[in-house]
């Protein structure tokens, strides 16, 4: 029986079994791709270069689409490539990589969400106070506090994942290498030591979950209470679009890693993976530069001012 230390490689989950269809998901993909690239290129090319978007609300939205970035990029070129080259294989120091990116990046944008949160919830409930709540020091504190949270989660759960013996193959119900399939190919009573790990990191998400539920009820609260129908519309537009964000991120995660066994099956586990792996990079830039007036209004910088002093 192979373990995991005979394991070369891995068999990602084919997205079709013809050539055709192979390419068309290719090329379908690659528009995903290039959109997401675009998208967020555009914000962080926005933030750096334009002055009056140094703001905190703006350096967490550059972290954004830094992390967003990162986590399309850690899955989707590798499918790419499979579909374009009619080939499943990723070799197990790849799908070890790929578990530790890719849970690190998202890991880290749900904490920063939930900074993101707190941003809002100042700039609105406590607005004189924000300015020495969220200096630079604290900002720069704050986002690295999200991405040190996802690094340590990352190296916590590829550590426990990939020193499990394996005896059930290399097939790996996924486009991309996800923890859950992984232990599915473990022969040990061993992989317990990563379901209380997984379980932590619930706990964890949940008491962000909770965090950002009731920063926003402290949120509509004010809002309501504005006197100023300009005021109330301009708070909405700049938490409407976090809001969506988070739901977004947070339905499709919490769908795809506890939805009840007796509904799961190779092909919806695949729609709910690119749900969640997918769709937000692409689609955080819409929905944040679909309200935002001063995102709209940040006019691509000349190209005597693309080193952004």
């Amino acid at each position: 029986m192979p373990n995991s230390s005979s394991v070369s490689e891995f068999l990602l989950l084919a997205f079709a079994d013809t050539r055709e269809l192979q390419l068309l998901h290719f090329a379908l993909f690659l528009g995903i791709y290039l959109a997401a690239l675009l998208g967020n290129g555009l914000i962080l090319s926005a933030v750096a270069c334009h002055h009056r978007l140094h703001t905190p609300m703006y350096f967490f939205l550059l972290n954004l689409a830094l992390l967003d970035l990162g986590c399309i990029s850690t899955t989707l070129p590798k499918a790419m490539a499979n579909a374009l080259w009619d080939t499943r294989a990723i070799s197990y120091q790849g799908c070890a990589a790929q578990v530790f990116f890719f849970f690190f990046l998202v890991a880290a944008e749900y904490f920063l969400l939930t900074v993101m949160a707190y941003d809002r919830y100042v700039a609105i409930c406590k607005p004189l106070h924000y300015g020495s709540l969220l200096g630079s020091r604290a900002c720069a504190q704050m986002a690295a506090a999200a991405w040190g949270s996802g690094f340590l989660n990352a190296v916590l759960h590829m550590a426990n994942t990939f020193s499990l013996p394996l005896c059930q193959g290399n097939a790996v119900d996924q486009f991309f290498c996800e923890i859950p399939h992984i232990l599915k190919l473990s022969c040990s009573d061993a992989y317990l030591r990563e379901v209380w790990a997984v379980l932590f990191s619930i706990a964890l998400a949940f008491g962000c979950f909770v965090f950002i539920v009731l920063s926003y009820v402290q949120i509509f609260r004010a809002v309501l209470r504005m006197p100023s129908e300009q005021g109330r519309h301009k708070a909405f537009s700049t938490c409407l679009p976090h809001l969506a964000v988070v739901s977004l991120f947070i339905s499709t995660a919490i769908f795809s890693y506890l939805k009840p066994p007796s509904i799961s099956s190779p092909s919806l586990d695949l729609v709910v993976a690119l749900l969640y792996s997918v769709v937000p990079p692409a689609v955080n830039p819409l929905i944040y530069s679909m309200r935002n007036q001063e995102l709209k209004n940040a006019e691509p910088p000349e190209s005597k001012d693309l080193l952004c002093p």
